[in-house]
């Protein structure tokens, strides 16, 4: 098994990318700058970002060129109440702390944390933190807020517990900010002014700060992490490192902001799009948005995974040998055979039962599962897990080669892996569409395939999946769909997979309740926000809950407003989908809504063509019936 930790370890060939992001750093001339290290959810960037840490930093508290390197993950500040003045102060805390520039900042760093103080008094709720906060210090416990201390120490402890306690207390605070409240943007200015001269003071050339998991973070933490950022913007010697989703900020800018209530969020020029593009500019002088593994480089990071589950301190040598194959040839697949000769040969031989049949299919996987470093991990966790469960359950004639082409099917279209599911449960195990499926494919017959079956059996990625050895049309599957029943009792897509915008838009629009905020939802979060991977969780999602629900009216209304804003996929999902529930619970309340949608969406009519006309969804659909 192997773990999901960020690494600096590179069996990405991701150093690169680390060293263009130093070389960036280090050019003085470009410094101030803040940079965006921007993938999707497990691509690696925390990997890069560890790399940089560790190739700009030195050994403990010791500076390596002058340079103090801080390393943040955005997601501890989660549970603070307010995480932007949680970050400034663990920032200035870094300073104070350190051991060889801490004695020349310390009347810098507590003028800071003052700063810092203020910024918390003037961020939070009087009712949940200042007055039980105050009231500790009127009872003799520890105050929370030491810029209300000055004013306190005028009253004496009864005087102050019954202000603190009456229905005036809120005014009483409030007058003690008003009389030592600093303008916001003097507060700020003398912040920055303070930060860069205890910079100078420090003696260090430049201040890097990576900060990590901002995507992990509620959109309202992240925002406050991104004001933080804001603060130091343009202050001299310091270099920004953040690492993020970038669909993730996004919404977060759309949430803070409520760009979702503003008109015309679909026109490109719209106000809309304007706010969230200008604060991300703003705020990101570099935006670097790594690319998606290609399938050689997906071969060569499974060879290297085996091989480092294998052979353990031996493994040095693979990764030498590896690197120095990328100095010479950075497009090209370290796979086996790179192997002969850098390690023994019943090593090569152990490592070769593992590799070769998992990289073979490595141009389905990286279509599949998107070039995606942590989803790749997540796979090959789940197929050495279900290969042992083999064993265990000493199932005879069992092909490993049929599990591994099955479980690409089961993550990259887990819709299809379902309905492949349906096929063979009623005919033993064998799936007579599944041959003419093997035929379309051979034939490179895309038009028949999508006549017959939708169009997601005709996806580039599937024909290439039908084609892929071994064919599966002959070969009982009962054995190979009961080793993966963990997955079709649960979420098709695997709960510990789903993004987590994913899984905030599919909760906002089942409890939403309203068509009104339905519509919103769809066309402001899924229309033009969601790629073609996030809506195929969405729906598997979706087709989950209809399986168990098939009568709930409000999830067909779902799938009706996806269809009628032209949503990929949607109708054929739909259809689909509808094959598999019962039809006796269709609600026959859907005729109305599918006939204004269809108004907007005349896909929506090959639903009806799919269907006898006497059965019971061609009547429950079909408006005109």
């Amino acid at each position: 098994m192997w773990s999901d930790n960020e690494t600096s370890e590179d069996l990405l060939g991701f150093k690169i990318h680390a060293d263009l992001l130093i070389d960036v750093i280090n050019d003085e001339s470009v410094l101030p700058v803040t940079i965006g290290v921007f993938g999707d959810w497990g691509s690696g960037k925390s990997s890069i970002l560890k790399i940089v840490k560790d190739e700009l930093s030195g050994e403990g508290d010791d500076l390596r060129d002058e340079t103090l390197v801080l390393y943040f993950n955005g997601w501890v500040f989660e549970g603070y109440d307010d995480a932007k003045a949680a970050l400034l102060e663990s920032i200035v805390e870094k300073f104070r702390e350190h051991k060889t520039i801490g004695n020349k900042v310390k009347d810098q760093t507590t003028k800071l944390l003052k700063s810092v103080d203020w910024m918390r008094v003037l961020g939070l709720s009087f009712k949940k933190i200042i007055i039980p906060g105050a009231m500790a210090y009127s009872t003799g416990g520890l105050s929370l807020i030491p810029c209300f201390m000055g004013e306190f120490s005028k009253l004496d402890p009864k005087e102050l517990g019954d202000k603190l306690q009456g229905e005036d207390a809120e005014d009483f605070l409030s007058g003690i900010i008003k009389k030592n409240e600093h303008e916001d943007t003097t507060l700020v200015r003398e912040f920055r002014e303070d930060f860069k001269e205890m910079i100078d003071k420090s003696e260090i050339k430049k201040l890097v700060v990576i900060i990590d998991d901002l995507d992990r973070c509620t959109p309202e933490r992240l925002i406050e992490n991104l004001e933080a950022i804001k603060l130091f913007l343009n202050v001299e010697k310091t270099a920004f490192i953040i690492g993020a989703d970038p669909r993730i900020v996004r919404h977060a800018i759309e949430f803070r902001y409520k760009t979702d209530q503003i008109q015309n969020a679909d026109d490109p020029n719209s106000r809309n799009k304007r706010i969230v593009s200008d604060y991300l500019e703003k705020l990101i002088q570099v935006p670097y948005n790594l690319p998606r593994l290609s399938s050689n480089e997906v071969e060569t990071y499974i060879t290297l995974l085996f091989c480092k589950k294998e052979l353990g301190g031996e493994f040095s040598k693979v990764l030498e040998a590896y690197q120095k194959f990328r100095d010479s040839d950075r497009y090209g697949t370290f796979g086996f055979g790179n192997l002969e000769g850098v390690i023994e040969k019943n090593d090569q031989q152990r490592v070769a039962e593992k590799v070769s049949l998992i990289a073979s299919l490595s141009p389905i996987i990286t279509k599949g599962l998107n070039g995606n470093p942590r989803q790749i991990k997540r796979f090959l966790n789940t197929f050495t897990l279900r290969n042992r469960l083999v064993e265990v359950a000493k199932i005879p004639d069992f092909k490993i080669e049929v599990l591994a082409k099955l479980m690409v099917l089961e993550y990259s279209e887990p819709s299809l892996f379902n309905t492949l599911y349906t096929w063979q449960s009623m005919q033993s195990g064998y799936s007579a569409e599944l041959k003419e499926l093997e035929f379309f494919a051979s034939e490179k017959d895309k038009a028949g395939l999508k006549e017959k079956f939708g169009e997601g059996w005709a996806l580039a990625k599937i024909i290439t999946w039908l084609n892929a050895e071994p064919a599966l049309s002959d070969i009982d599957l009962r054995d190979y769909y009961w080793i993966s029943r963990d997955r079709l009792t649960d979420s098709i897509s695997g709960s510990s997979l789903i993004p987590m915008h994913v899984r905030m838009v599919f909760k906002k629009m089942l409890e939403s309740g309203s068509a009104s905020i339905l519509k919103t939802t769809v066309s402001t979060e899924v229309k033009d926000k969601l790629q073609e991977e996030d809506l195929n969780t969405l729906y598997s999602l979706l087709n989950k809950e209809l399986e168990k629900t098939p009568g709930s009216s409000w999830l067909h209304q779902i799938y009706v407003e996806l269809m009628e804003n032209k949503i990929d996929d949607s109708v054929e999902s739909y259809e689909r989908m509808l094959r598999h529930i019962d039809n006796k619970k269709i609600p026959f309340s859907l005729r109305n809504n599918l006939f204004l949608a269809e108004k907007k969406n005349q896909k929506i009519k090959q639903i009806y063509a799919k269907f006898e006309p006497e059965s019971r969804i061609y009547k429950a659909l079909n408006p005109k019936k």
